[in-house]
């Protein structure tokens, strides 16, 4: 069960990592490294109760959900920021 948690957090790792250069907005950047974090995260500790895939889901939402808030306050401080 500790191999498929580590298993869990690289291939989320990996892939929240692979969307941060594409060209996301800020508030997707942000919903795809929480989401990445939180499964990664998720999946750890669900693993001590041998729920490992429910604590990856769980935390992927909380994450995205997260990451996105804080992406979409960023994206709206940086349209607000231009001085002309």
């Amino acid at each position: 069960m500790k191999k498929l948690a580590k298993l869990i957090v690289i291939a989320t790792a990996a892939g929240s990592l692979s969307l941060v250069g594409t060209s996301c907005t800020p508030t997707q950047q942000g919903a795809a490294m929480g989401a990445g974090l939180g499964a990664g995260a998720g999946a750890l500790i669900g693993s001590r109760n041998g729920n490992a895939g429910r604590g990856a889901l769980i935390g992927a939402g909380v994450g995205g959900l997260g990451g996105a808030l804080v992406g979409d306050a960023s994206d709206d401080r940086g349209r607000h920021d231009h001085r002309y």
